[in-house]
């Protein structure tokens, strides 16, 4: 090929990394097993992909779940729920919270619940933005806080409101805590977990754009047909962790 081109794995290929990496696992927990206890094995890594919003809210209990079993390290990796099943399906990671429902490829999906998510602002940047209430007009001058190029919570939530797409100017906050406190300090409007901002409804330092009309997202746990004990043990951290959850 040219010198400097990218070279892309094909289908096959992306499939033959994935084998590979589960007969990996599968080997270093035999090699576990023919230690015995006496042994010191090596830790095999878990490359998964989950949504910051997860991670910001329930997923970091499972997390802790599963290192206190001390049987494999994980590496995680920071995707959009709705696109985090790519990343699983071309063989970057071994299992990802999705918001896609049917199986990638090799994968089961294990429905996890909703994720609530709550439009909000300060009361002063409502005053200023939403004088005469939220609709597509005022929408479209006010502005709005996204995660990320990937982020269309904000449009789905405009679209169920609105009746229509709007499209709005918006400021770029790539964290779940920097959204919040974004919109906590009158920086614009966002969607926000239930669980983070709830409390700062309460205190009155947010409140919701449209009163009960939140946006439930559905969270699926996709994972290897194939599977082995140390993700057995993942997907026990996971759904017991997801029960939290709507």
């Amino acid at each position: 090929g040219a010198r400097g081109a990218a070279w892309w794995p094909t289908e096959v290929g992306r499939l033959l990394c994935r084998h590979a990496e589960r007969l990996e696992l599968l080997e270093l927990e035999l090699a576990g097993r023919l230690r015995g206890a006496g042994g010191d094995p090596a830790r095999p890594t878990l490359r998964i992909a989950v949504n910051a919003d997860s991670l910001g809210t329930w997923f970091m209990r499972a997390l802790a779940t599963f290192a206190a079993a001390g049987a494999a390290l994980v590496d995680v990796v920071l995707e959009d729920q709705d696109h985090s099943a790519e990343a699983l399906r071309r063989g970057e990671v071994l299992a990802a919270v999705t918001s896609r429902a049917s199986p990638v490829q090799g994968c089961r999906s294990l429905p996890l619940g909703k994720l609530r998510y709550l439009a909000t602002a300060s009361p002063a940047f409502v005053a200023r933005h939403f004088p005469s209430g939220i609709g597509a007009a005022s929408l479209a001058q006010a502005p709005s806080l996204r995660f990320n190029r990937k982020d269309a919570l904000q449009d789905r939530w405009i679209r169920r409101v609105a009746g229509r797409a709007v499209d709005t100017p918006h400021h770029w906050r790539p964290s779940t805590a920097a959204v919040g406190e974004a919109a906590r300090l009158g920086s614009g409007w966002g969607m926000n977990p239930e669980p983070l901002v709830r409390p700062l409804i309460a205190a009155g330092e947010l409140v919701e754009l449209v009163p009960g009309r939140p946006l439930d997202t559905p969270l699926h746990w996709q994972h290897p047909r194939l599977s082995t004990d140390t993700l057995d043990r993942l997907t026990q951290a996971v759904a017991a962790a997801a029960k939290t959850l709507r």
